[in-house]
């Protein structure tokens, strides 16, 4: 089983380890990720404040400022260490046992907007990147959607997939197999904001218990949801959750 997930545009600083491109899933995308990488620092380099604003999604000069790095020469952490949004407090990866980190570390595939679909363990630098900006004349999640769907259909093909995605994500990589996703439910309307917390949630009970298949994660208690209903449509399975 493989594990989606998205990531956030919030990250922790830091890291041991050196960033090679070349190291990241899927080998082949290297150079479109050079392109993408390039045009990226191509605009820090220009410190056009307009155009870094709408990059990173910051107005604030000193905060615009404050992402100018040279990332390609900055530390490396495990993507799923970098990332600090919502749904990572709530997966709380490095307060988890060391088999469950291992099943993170072997089972999720992040998507991440500069750098497309990654390993929870492939190793990152810090980077901003609003969500939905165009990197010059590229955006990215038509490149990867052109460039990877295959890579990653392939990838997956002897797998069942949980797909525990933002809907925007969907742009990057839509499976074309079957595949499951969650939905949140609380006083009858779906919830957006606390959606991201269940998804870590659900991704940290799934791996302190090492679930295998979908069959036993609908089987999984999740302390706070109850299982309502599960729908399936063509290729895609959702399963409905109740906050309680």
């Amino acid at each position: 089983m493989k594990i989606l997930f998205s990531p956030s545009e919030t990250k922790r600083s830091g890291g041991t380890q050196s960033f090679h491109l070349e190291t990241l899933l899927f080998e082949s995308l290297l150079p479109g990720r050079n392109t993408l990488l390039h045009r990226y620092m191509n605009i820090l380099q220009k410190r056009d404040l307009a155009e870094l604003s709408a990059l990173f999604g910051l107005k604030k000069e000193s905060d615009i400022l404050s992402h100018l790095k040279d990332i390609i020469h900055e530390p490396a952490m495990k993507a799923i260490e970098r990332y600090s949004g919502t749904a990572f407090e709530y997966l709380d990866y490095l307060h988890l046992n060391p088999k469950a980190q291992c099943y993170i570390d072997t089972h999720v595939i992040l998507f991440s907007n500069l750098l497309g679909p990654i390993k929870a363990d492939d190793f990152i630098p810090e980077y901003k990147l609003k969500q939905g900006s165009a990197i010059g004349d590229i955006r990215p999640e038509k490149f990867y959607q052109e460039h990877s769907t295959a890579l990653m259909e392939n990838f997956l093909q002897e797998e069942e997939v949980l797909d525990l995605r933002a809907g925007f994500y969907d742009k990057f990589y839509t499976p074309q197999k079957a595949y499951t996703t969650l939905k949140f439910i609380k006083e009858g309307k779906v919830v957006s904001h606390w959606a991201k917390a269940y998804r870590g949630i659900a991704l940290r009970e799934a791996a302190k218990a090492g679930v295998e298949s979908l069959e036993d994660f609908t089987k999984l208690p999740i302390e706070g949801l109850a299982l309502q209903e599960i729908q399936t449509k063509k290729n895609k399975t959702e399963i409905l959750y109740t906050i309680g």
